[in-house]
């Protein structure tokens, strides 16, 4: 029963991608940028990525699972501020994401030393 619950998940996942890649998007909704495949297909899955992410952060057996998830999602906010650089021009998309780096390297060391019980200080 495992094995067709991943099967199926599997079939979902290459399923959303397919629809990711080779769909189009209306260009209604970003009509001024100029690599608007490159942002839909790009957001589309760092998005479906996020969501997987999330769910690792509520279900994680373990509180090290989640401070993975955690970590993950900075990174994908990270990619999307990037895409975001690419596709528009503007630099401090960037900026944005160097931030967050940051901000994120430093809360994944502090949940790694109070899951390991010991004081900032220490």
């Amino acid at each position: 029963m495992k094995i067709l619950r991943y099967f199926i998940g599997l079939i979902g996942i290459a399923i959303i991608f397919w629809i990711l890649l080779c769909r189009p998007l209306a260009t209604l909704i970003f009509p001024a940028l100029p690599h608007l495949g490159l942002l839909r297909r790009g957001l589309g899955i760092v998005i479906v990525c996020a969501f997987f992410c999330l769910y690792r952060i509520l279900r994680g057996p373990t509180p090290s699972d989640r401070i993975i998830g955690a970590d993950m999602l900075g990174i994908l906010i990270i990619g999307i501020c990037a895409l975001l650089s690419i596709s528009t021009g503007r630099n401090w998309y960037m900026d944005i994401g160097i931030a967050w780096a940051l901000q994120s390297f430093i809360c994944t060391l502090a949940l790694a030393k109070f899951l390991e019980g010991k004081d900032f200080d220490e």
